[in-house]
């Protein structure tokens, strides 16, 4: 499941996009990328053995720090996660406009998909809303013939590429590894695809409430799923860089490539037409396999949502047959159209995926040093002694790829996030004051992170799109400042809330059910006997 989400089409894009901004130095972008996207996993997986549920992502900022900041942080994490649904499907669809047929030309213009290209990835997106509507197990046993595929088709293409042109010169030409400066390697990791692709650690989690024993089998879904898509990733970048034709960079270097179907234009450059075929075919396949996973965990996201008392009773009802959220695959498909109309780019979706998947991978660090210090006795299958080294340090990193993605893109992600206020508003606002005033003053620290890192972005260096008011390198330590001020902040607030003495509640009488019908079972073995 993990390794299916991080391989769909970011590998076949992220290559060229991590290239136009970073140069060769975007080897460096997909390292710095699964460093920090491993230190917030970890984070994670703490979390999701404790509460191995359904939509998990969506849940743990609610158990650490009631209403407001989990209902934050779940409406950031199901914005990244829903908005990757037809960023798959317009992946597949652009790849297809190369081509060499005049309708599938028409599909894409050069910077988004058409009207037939819109049209052609919504019977996409109702192909994985169906395969999820049915059966889970139909769905499990597709992703796992998939992600074999999706696994051996990268590897067959970063391979084939090296052995049919590896040109040194592309790196020490053209302005060097780092021809637009060590800030575009920093933007790249926030903003090319990579948080994008790495992003996919999310869906082990978000199923985690189907898994046989989570305890055991999430770390190592998570952890090796990120590992084995960074050697994946940069042997393909590699490939990347070392295949483009030099007369591609002579007129303007890494900045001004313009492929419509990267990998596939590569290989038909170098004749290579049998990968360039297979690869056409991978563009179906391997983010239809992303698409049809993301559609099953953001089902299981909105459920979690409902579950935490934001959504109406519908989109928690789970059909009695077969598992599934039926009424949460309907409300995603529809934000999915939503997404698919006004971002018609593979560009845009990632963008704003990825600033939105780093706001709600804040919540990561801050719940699970928390939650140790409210509730020791929770269960914790997966338990790392140097979790008070590793949040700080994950809250850090989390911060400093929210303000190399540039302004204005922090700022307009931001500005999304409010707008998911009064859903949270129409549900909560109604409480009396007494029950209200400890969720916004726990919460308090998430929302003036938000603002603080908005103006740090907008005022920061202008290699980051600011308007330079923070000298270069001045303006790092400053976020790195600002992420363990609010990381410190954010687990001090943390409160015994409703929700978790819910869940506290919950294991105590399964543990209690456990027990007793251990002492039935022996009891009985004593009467036979």
């Amino acid at each position: 499941m993990g390794l299916g989400s991080i391989i769909g089409s970011g590998w076949l894009f992220g290559a060229e996009r991590a290239a136009a901004l970073a140069g060769p130095a975007a080897i460096l972008a997909w390292v710095i990328g699964a460093v920090v996207a491993l230190t917030i996993a970890l984070t994670y997986s703490e979390l999701g053995s404790m509460f191995p549920q359904a939509g998990g992502m969506v849940r743990y900022g609610q158990y650490s720090h009631g209403s407001l900041a989990g209902y934050l942080a779940a409406w950031a994490n199901w914005i990244a996660i829903v908005s990757v649904i037809p960023g798959e499907a317009t992946a597949s669809v652009q790849y297809m406009s190369s081509w060499d047929f005049g309708w599938a030309e028409d599909l894409y213009n050069g910077k988004e998909l058409t009207g037939s290209g819109v049209a052609l990835a919504s019977v996409l997106l109702v192909f994985y809303f169906f395969l999820n509507w049915f059966a889970i197990t139909l769905f499990a046993k597709t992703n796992t013939a998939i992600t074999v595929f999706k696994v051996v088709v990268p590897t067959l293409t970063a391979g084939a590429l090296l052995l049919s042109h590896f040109d040194t010169g592309n790196v020490t030409d053209h302005g060097g590894f780092t021809p637009n400066g060590w800030s575009e390697v920093f933007t790249a990791v926030a903003v090319s695809g990579i948080v994008w692709a790495y992003n996919g650690f999310q869906s082990p989690l978000n199923m985690a409430g189907e898994a046989r024993d989570p305890g055991r089998s999430l770390p190592k879904a998570v952890i090796s799923s990120i590992l084995i898509a960074l050697v994946i990733y940069v042997a393909l970048q590699v490939a990347f860089l070392m295949a483009v034709p030099a007369a591609d960079l002579d007129s303007g270097g890494w900045s001004h490539l313009s492929y419509n179907s990267p990998l596939a234009d590569l290989a038909t450059a170098w004749g290579l037409n049998w990968l360039a075929m297979l690869l056409y075919a991978d563009a179906f396949i391997s983010p239809s396999g992303t698409g049809m996973i993301y559609a099953a965990t953001t089902s299981r996201m909105i459920h979690g949502v409902q579950q935490n008392g934001h959504l109406p009773g519908v989109f928690g009802r789970v059909d009695p047959k077969t598992g599934i959220p039926r009424p949460a695959l309907v409300l995603n498909l529809v934000i999915a159209f939503s997404f698919l109309a006004v971002f018609r780019g593979w560009g845009s979706l990632a963008e704003i995926v990825s600033v939105a998947t780093v706001i709600s991978y804040i919540t990561g660090p801050v719940a699970v040093m928390s939650l140790r210090r409210l509730a020791p006795g929770l269960p914790r299958p997966v338990r790392l002694r140097a979790m008070p080294v590793i949040a700080p340090i994950a809250m850090v990193f989390g911060s400093l790829v929210l303000y190399w993605a540039r302004w204005p893109l922090t700022g307009k992600v931001i500005l999304i996030m409010a707008i998911g206020l009064p859903v949270w508003a129409w549900y909560e606002l109604r409480k009396p004051w007494r029950e209200l005033r400890p969720h916004l003053a726990a919460g308090a620290w998430m929302v003036t992170y938000l603002i603080v890192m908005a103006f740090v972005s907008w005022a920061g260096g202008s290699e980051y799109g600011g308007k330079g008011h923070l000298p270069e390198g001045w303006d790092i330590v400053v976020v790195a400042v600002i992420g363990l001020v609010f990381y410190a902040w954010g687990v001090r607030s943390a409160w015994r809330n409703p929700s978790l003495e819910r869940v506290e509640r919950e294991w105590s009488e399964r543990d209690g059910d456990e027990h007793g019908g251990a002492r039935e079972g022996r009891a009985s073995a004593d009467v036979r006997q």
